[in-house]
């Protein structure tokens, strides 16, 4: 530091460390200073560990004292201090989120408590804030620099924020500087501001209506120091040839901002986390009270220098970081809880449901402060709302520790944690012999995302059974929409994996420990490795992790070895596990012994193609096919062991919808609805994803009760009886007359002028990084890991719009693929037992889905296959279809919202 007459020098941070960094520095109202320190030891992931990584430190007055105070992914930047004593900054993170938009503004105390975010989280814009400024007096406007990614290096756009407004997007962006008064828009881009002009740098703001910065017009311009207000006028102030002038403070005393109270209590090493109401907040909106049982409790050890990871190091496709698995915590009836937790130490949650599975993903942390009482209402609660006052369950006791999960705390591998389940349940068939192989042999791929380190090829070092069973988990990936995910978005009960072990997959019954294991890599985004040596070597981490680990003890006071291998204890309690005891099938014979005949009604001349349209409103429709009642063989005997059995049954006739009902038509009755999108595998680069929310598309996230809404609406607004199909009426719709396992034939016939399933097309998930719609021309097999049937190509990538394919004999479109359906039956599992845990009465509740999607393949798209799902669940493939009774044909005659009827 140095005083505005030149004098008083002084180096003011230590001098024996010549391996790390200090700069950036912000004086704070006590006197002491918070600066950026490369103490840390972290690298920046997506360059390989390239890039020194900077966090933030504070440094006492007496120029001795310094702690670490910011434990994060990435860099934190430009400190500041705001009006009311707190410290602004940005924060990058990218846990599993486009790492292109993700830098996010933060605030905290100034010793580091009450880590919490200022304005950006789950947007995509701005990209960045670079050298945010607080507006003198007043309590939450701040300005900034908005930039983007990649292009321009934090140049951008000035504008300014007031988070009092909102905190999402543009929805606190008051003013765009010189911008002529062009409304502010969410763009998402990746090089945002390369071509936005004129460009600006380090805002000062004067009052509310006075800034300066620096400035540069055009791209001929030079940099100078401009004096703008928020009508758009600006003046140069100074100017020089072949100069650039930056960072203009005007010599000027100021309101110092209040002195911020310590929370701190350094004589502690650990912290406490109360949490309200978990329910409170989006992140669970639609889950019922009571089905969080618990939270796992987690922590990060992110990337060495030089060693970070990039797609295909720690998983096939991520995620960024090792998990470090530290326990669960109970959740009170109340939705409150209360636990201990390591502090310094980057923290993230998972509520998890009665199965031990995350209904949420946390892609974020926090971090809380020695002796820290870290505070929060719910899941992703907005912080301009006004939390709720009253007495929890956890607050009328003491915080809990953290229950260890089989051992001590330790990084999550699947070597070590899932192998052992296969070793015990699948090795015994899958031992090689197969093509399905599960061994734990490993061997390297050779592709164009493997990171180096050291001079050789460190990814995709993984065993063939991890290479397998990865491709049957569907999860977020290396990066995921960043828009805040629907609750249950990623639930292991979504996964293919599960579902079939769910089912009964060749009489294997995995016991609660197997279940838990295997939930657990799931909902951690499917990782492999759990330790950074194990993937480059020790003689190239070991002198990283010694410089990491004197750095923590010198100033954070923790002292952790992150790199030697710790065992977990796997099945310590060997249990028997009995099957449960079978109610025989239902008889699909005779009093004879002699097989039934199938008495299925084939379509008629009579009924073919009588069809009813009913209007919507906006120029939407709705058609509807009428189906003639008959008996057919439900259920099949020769496939999923979880169908049902062969069976006569009787429909009677009823009408169906003619398509799966659109977002567009499902706007009309909820019109703040979205589909949302499926993100492309690897690298996002300010692209979204692939939409699912075209006005066309069949409408998908809706839960079973909004479907049932949306039919209970249906009929008020018609005075029609609408209703979703049964189970046996959407089977016996699907046939059509057939007995094939699919109404267009057998499963190795051409599906793709018939159906949207998985085919050659998936390949495309493997997407240009920086474009939706380029593929890669030679993806490797772990970027492209969706199960599919390469025989043939339906040309679609995701859900189309209704209508794509043929119809099925009684002119039913889609009843095979697209999106899944729901059905109004409870899901009942085959074999049915009284003691079977599919069937228990917690989850009676759940409800059938039939038809398969554009994610599966024809086997799981087979009139008889079915899936359930608890029916406030909303999934990212599952839609529906409406049916009305027959008599609505009678009805239909007395309302003008139908428009045609055929005969």
């Amino acid at each position: 530091e140095i005083a505005t007459d030149g004098s008083g020098l002084r180096r003011v941070t230590p001098d024996q460390y010549d391996d790390i960094d200090f700069y950036d520095a912000c004086y704070l109202s006590d006197g002491a200073i918070l600066f950026a320190s490369t103490a840390c030891y972290l690298g920046v992931p997506c360059v390989s560990g390239s890039d020194r990584v900077a966090t933030l430190y504070r440094m006492e007055p007496d120029g001795e004292t310094i702690r670490q105070l910011g434990f994060d992914q990435d860099h934190n930047w430009s400190p500041t201090m705001l009006n009311n004593g707190r410290v602004l900054y940005q924060r990058w993170e990218y846990t599993d989120t486009p790492h292109s938009n993700t830098r996010l503004l933060f605030h905290m105390n100034p010793d580091g408590t009450n880590q919490m975010e200022y304005y950006g989280s789950n947007s995509y814009w701005p990209n960045s804030i670079f050298y945010a400024k607080p507006i003198p007096e007043h309590p939450t406007k701040v300005v900034g620099i908005v930039t983007g990614h990649h292009g321009v290096r934090r140049k951008g756009e000035m504008v300014l924020f007031d988070p009092a407004r909102g905190r999402h997007e543009a929805e606190g962006a008051v003013h765009r500087f010189l911008s002529e008064g062009e409304a502010i828009e969410p763009v998402i881009a990746d090089n945002l501001v390369d071509d936005s002009w004129p460009k600006f740098l380090h805002p000062y703001p004067i009052d509310e209506s006075l800034y300066l910065a620096a400035i540069k017009p055009s791209p001929d311009s030079l940099w100078g120091i401009y004096l703008v207000d928020v009508f758009d006028n600006s003046m140069l102030v100074k100017e020089l040839p072949d100069y650039a002038l930056f960072e203009p403070i005007p010599l000027q005393s100021r309101e110092k901002p209040p002195v911020v109270a310590s929370r701190v209590q350094l004589d502690q090493s650990d912290a406490t986390v109360y949490m309200m109401d978990v329910y409170e907040g989006p992140g669970l909106d639609g889950i019922p009270r009571g089905e969080v049982k618990a939270l796992r409790v987690f922590s990060y050890v992110f990337g060495y220098r030089n060693v970070g990871a990039l797609y295909g190091v720690l998983g096939a496709d991520g995620p960024w970081d090792i998990r470090r698995i530290l326990g669960t915590v109970p959740v009170e009836p109340d939705g409150s809880a209360m636990f201990k937790v390591p502090a310094n130490t980057p923290i993230a949650v998972q509520p998890l449901d009665k199965d031990g599975r995350a209904l949420q993903q946390m892609r974020s942390w926090f971090t809380a402060m020695p002796g820290e009482v870290l505070s929060c209402v719910g899941c992703h609660e907005h912080q301009n709302t006004v939390p709720p006052t009253r007495l929890t369950e956890a607050a009328q006791r003491p915080p809990i520790e953290i229950e260890p999960w089989y051992g001590p705390e330790r990084s999550f591998s699947f070597a070590r944690e899932v192998q052992p389940v296969l070793d015990r349940h699948c090795i015994e068939c899958h031992d090689g012999d197969m093509a399905f192989d599960m061994r734990a042999e490993t061997y390297l791929t050779d592709w164009y995302s493997i990171m180096e380190s050291n001079g050789g090829p460190i990814g995709g070092q993984f065993t063939v059974g991890y290479e397998r069973l990865q491709r049957y988990v569907r999860r977020p990936g290396i990066e995921s929409d960043y828009h805040l995910l629907t609750p249950m978005d990623f639930h292991a009960g979504t996964t293919e994996l599960v579902q079939m072990l769910e089912k009964g997959h060749h009489d294997v019954q995995l016991d609660a420990e197997s279940w838990d294991r295997i939930h657990t890599w799931i909902d951690f985004n499917a990782p492999y490795h759990g330790y950074w040596s194990e993937i480059v070597g020790e003689e190239t981490i070991a002198p990283l992790a010694e410089r990491r680990r004197l750095y923590d003890r010198v100033f954070a006071e923790l002292d952790i070895d992150y790199e030697t291998p710790i065992e977990p204890e796997v099945f310590v309690e060997e249990t028997e596990v009995v099957a449960a005891p079978l109610i025989p099938r239902p008889s699909g014979n005779d009093d004879e012994g002699e097989r039934v005949a199938s008495t299925y009604e084939l379509i008629s001349a009579e009924h073919k193609n009588r069809r009813m349209t009913v209007e919507l409103g906006d120029g939407l429709s709705l058609d509807l096919v009428y189906i003639p009642g008959g008996t057919f063989d439900m259920g099949n005997d020769d496939g999923d062991p979880d169908e049902m059995p062969v069976s006569p049954v009787t429909v009677t006739s009823f009408w169906m919808g003619r398509f799966e009902v659109t977002n567009a038509q499902y706007a009309q009755f909820d019109p703040h609805h979205d589909s949302r999108v499926e993100s492309k595998h690897a690298y996002q680069f300010g692209v979204q994803g692939f939409p699912l929310n075209e006005p066309d598309q069949p409408v998908v996230r809706v839960s079973w009760k909004d479907a049932r809404a949306f039919c209970d609406w249906l009929s008020e607004e018609t005075g029609l009886d609408f209703d979703l199909p049964t189970e046996a009426q959407w089977e016996y719709a699907c046939r059509a007359g057939t007995e094939t396992p699919l109404s267009y034939g057998t499963l190795d016939d051409d599906f793709s002028s018939h159906a949207n399933l998985a085919d050659q097309t998936l390949t495309q998930f493997v997407d240009n990084p920086y474009a939706v719609g380029s593929p890669l021309p030679n993806p490797s097999p772990y970027d492209d890991r969706i199960p599919k049937d390469t025989r043939f190509d339906d040309g679609a990538l995701v859900s189309t719009d209704v209508g794509s394919y043929l119809p099925n004999a009684w002119g039913l479109h889609d009843m095979h693929g697209n999106v899944s359906e729901w059905t109004r039956s409870l899901y009942m599992a085959y074999p049915y037992s009284e003691t079977d845990g599919r069937n228990n009465p917690e989850s009676m509740g759940r409800r059938v889905v039939r038809g398969g999607s554009w994610y599966d393949r024809p086997h799981r798209a087979r009139s008889a296959f079915r899936l359930g799902y608890v029916p406030y669940q909303r999934v990212f493939n599952v839609g529906f279809r409406v049916v009305a009774k027959a008599e609505t044909l009678k009805m239909a005659e007395q309302y003008s919202h139908v428009s045609q009827m055929n005969p």
